[in-house]
């Protein structure tokens, strides 16, 4: 596991992009697994930015992307597939056909997770794997449980989860309560994975996870173990492990 330490959240974004960007540019046609909210944003303006200036080439690069909530459609406002489309594709010459990211409308959740975990499989599994942190430890929408899930899995979102989503709905009761997303085992599978984290409210998440036991009452613990993990946090998220760094 490797920590770097950022000073704020656009230095976090910068930093987590040159990552990025070195992997698109050593392997034009690599597979990235994308992430969505609030974490990554800034790190996708970057690579934007960097593509407008001629530096990246998105038009060989496949996608794969975490999650996607049950019974949102693809050009519902708050589903993340529109996230990704106005954050970021939209914005470079990737290939959409190239870009795969759960259909939160198949009713049939067998169907749906068999059918994602076989297209990380048909690509060759995940080259670089991008993340954020929840308040609570999550990683995609893997929330705290009793164990990991290794494949694809439709997850009912805690109440955490759904009080930290609410800010993008009009009201509370609209926010969605289930998500297909995509398991733990094809996280850490990723040849590499690396995770933005910033903000004094993930500091205890940033500690329990990456400090603490590898438990799945802390799903972004089992990282403790990836060969190829790299953390960037800003120093407010790591203000509880200081003393530890």
């Amino acid at each position: 596991m490797r920590i770097i330490c950022a000073k704020d959240y656009k230095d976090v974004s910068r930093k987590a992009a040159n990552i990025i960007s070195a992997q698109v540019i050593l392997k034009p046609d690599c597979v990235l697994g994308l992430a969505t909210g609030s974490s990554p944003i800034g790190t996708y303006q970057q690579l934007i930015r960097w593509y407008e200036k001629g530096d990246l080439d998105f038009a060989h690069v496949r996608t794969v992307n975490l999650d996607e909530y049950v019974g949102l459609s693809k050009d519902h406002d708050q589903s993340y597939a529109y996230f990704m489309r106005q954050n970021f594709f939209d914005h470079i010459n990737i290939d959409q056909a190239n870009c795969n990211i759960p259909n939160g409308m198949n009713p049939d959740a067998e169907a749906e997770c068999a059918r994602y975990d076989a297209v990380i499989k048909s690509l060759g599994g995940i080259d670089l794997q991008l993340l954020g942190l929840g308040p609570n430890g999550h990683i995609g929408f893997n929330e705290p449980c009793d164990e990991f899930v290794k494949g694809t899995n439709k997850v009912s979102l805690t109440k955490e989860t759904i009080d930290a989503n609410a800010r993008f709905f009009a009201s509370r009761d609209e926010v969605p309560k289930f998500a297909y997303t995509m398991g733990i085992g094809s996280i850490v599978n990723a040849q590499r994975v690396l995770m933005v984290v910033n903000g004094a409210n993930k500091a205890q998440a940033v500690r329990d996870c990456f400090f603490g036991p590898i438990s799945p009452r802390a799903p972004g613990s089992i990282l403790q173990l990836h060969p190829d993990f790299t953390l960037v946090a800003d120093e407010a998220a790591l203000s509880l492990v200081k003393d530890l760094l």
